[in-house]
């Protein structure tokens, strides 16, 4: 959900008294539970050094590691997510990311006599789609538009448009259209009680 005060300030506003005022601040109340929850999630990540914008949607998002290397752009939705941060990981516009998926940027090297530790940052660029349960793993970059599969393994990055499934992930041969207009977060109902009413 985004932020209170982008919901407060760009709600929809209907004569008082109208049943549309008491239509959009009934469905208001009964979701501002939910609202409290997810800003105070936003606002711990945010104080914990994370970039968040105040239009990006955060769900129950687990972190190890330092969240000062985390950034989130605009209309994004987190679901249920899992990110294992020791190095960067940005997240571009408008992207979307299921429950269950688990972000990792860091790995050891199995051909190292001392298991060294491999750390690289994940990129992941606007509109990309990642499906249920998928995994990134480090120094991936997945390309604009692309979608990973649910259950997908990712680990090689992703060209932009491209579609993978798998483990490991394979290119199948259909693409996504080459111009993507949509907001992930329009879809939901607490968001839209306060900017659709």
């Amino acid at each position: 959900m985004a932020s209170f005060s982008y919901l407060w300030s760009n709600r929809s506003r209907f004569a008082v008294g109208s049943s549309l005022f008491f239509r959009a601040w009934g469905k208001r109340l009964f979701s501002f539970p939910e609202l409290l929850q997810k800003n105070f999630r936003r606002n711990r990540l945010v104080q914990r050094g994370a970039i968040i914008h105040e239009t990006a949607e955060i769900g129950e998002v687990t972190i190890a590691g330092p969240a000062r290397f985390l950034s989130v752009g605009k209309e994004t939705f987190l679901g249920k997510v899992t990110l294992n941060i020791h190095d960067q990981i940005k997240i571009g516009s408008r992207v979307c990311i299921n429950d269950g998926v688990e972000i990792l940027t860091a790995s050891h090297d199995v051909g190292d006599p001392n298991w060294k530790e491999v750390k690289a940052k994940i990129i992941i660029e606007d509109y990309v789609w990642i499906g249920t349960g998928a995994m990134i793993l480090p120094g991936i970059t997945i390309g604009c538009g692309a979608v990973v599969g649910a259950r997908a393994v990712v680990s090689k990055s992703v060209a932009a448009g491209a579609i993978v499934v798998g483990n490991p992930a394979k290119v199948i041969e259909r693409t996504r259209h080459s111009e993507l207009n949509y907001n992930p977060c329009e879809f939901l109902a607490a968001n839209r009680a306060w900017l659709v009413g």
